[in-house]
């Protein structure tokens, strides 16, 4: 599949997929389901976004940290416990509580292209191309919540997104409960309904991910991928012999605004970013010494 293969020859697309047949003699198409944070972009969607969250008053300075820290030890830990995952998922939900919805769709909208289009890697974008032009359906697959998933998907041509799920009340706020949260087991259950309404052929479809907390997701398809895996899931791949991709190069997908965002960067607000970002480096540091 020459034609299909992404940038710097990674194997990713080697493997060209015979697409089943249903009972009338239709081929059933495959699909290319990714993971999102760490495997299409270059850092944590929901870290990301917790700067202008703050700015728009709706994150204390004391939240941030704790979303920073909070990250830092789901990563170090690479595990899939569903205790830690439920633990994750409810002070997620805890900490939206009364939230306006609609104000959160603004802010991801307005801060996109700041924060999002120049960390995707260039190796993750000529995937989701490739896999287009192939004629599959491209779907990101994310924990992070839909108003913070969608608009990247679309910024990315993806042509749909699984992502988690907040209640949103009556009041237009969110209630502090979580609809679906797409961590997990959950995420393989959502794969399998998304095939089963669309007609997707399973077997001759990809999926990508970094972390063991997604080894149910890549174990639904016929061609799963590891994407800068962490500990666990490059010792799942070499045990199962799956191919190891690796993305250095994030790429800007647009030119930066001509003009500031309403949402300025204030001092206190690069203050508690910079924190973040230090906790990532630990984060990543740590991972390059016990690797």
């Amino acid at each position: 599949m020459n034609a299909a293969e992404p940038l710097q020859g990674s194997p990713a697309l080697s493997l060209e997929p015979v697409a089943a047949r249903s009972s009338d003699g239709t081929a059933r198409p495959g699909a290319a389901f990714f993971d999102l944070d760490k495997t299409v972009i270059a850092k944590a969607s929901t870290l990301a976004f917790s700067r202008p969250l703050y700015q728009g008053g709706l994150l204390a300075r004391r939240d941030v940290l704790k979303v920073a820290y909070s990250h830092l030890l789901f990563r170090l830990g690479g595990s899939a416990d569903e205790v830690q995952m439920a633990r994750t998922r409810d002070y997620v939900a805890e900490l939206s509580r009364g939230w306006p919805a609609e104000e959160v769709k603004s802010i991801v909208n307005e801060t996109l292209d700041e924060l999002i289009a120049p960390a995707v890697y260039a190796e993750a974008a000529a995937l989701i191309e490739a896999h287009r032009s192939a004629g599959r359906a491209v779907v990101l697959v994310s924990a992070s919540g839909e108003e913070m998933v969608a608009p990247i998907g679309r910024m990315l041509g993806a042509t749909d997104v699984i992502a988690s799920r907040m209640v949103v009340g009556d009041d237009g706020r969110y209630t502090g409960e979580i609809d679906f949260y797409a961590a997990g087991p959950a995420k393989a259950d959502a794969i399998k309904e998304f095939a089963s309404a669309r007609g997707v052929d399973l077997d001759a479809s990809f999926a990508y991910s970094d972390s063991i907390t997604d080894e149910p997701m890549l174990r639904t398809v016929g061609y799963p991928r590891a994407v800068n895996p962490d500990r666990g899931l490059r010792r799942l791949a070499q045990e199962e012999g799956w191919p190891q991709l690796t993305f250095r190069r994030p790429v800007a997908l647009r030119p930066p605004l001509s003009k500031p965002s309403p949402l300025k960067v204030a001092a206190v607000g690069v203050g508690v970013a910079a924190v973040a970002y230090v906790v990532w480096r630990v984060w990543r540091d740590r991972r390059f010494r016990t690797a």
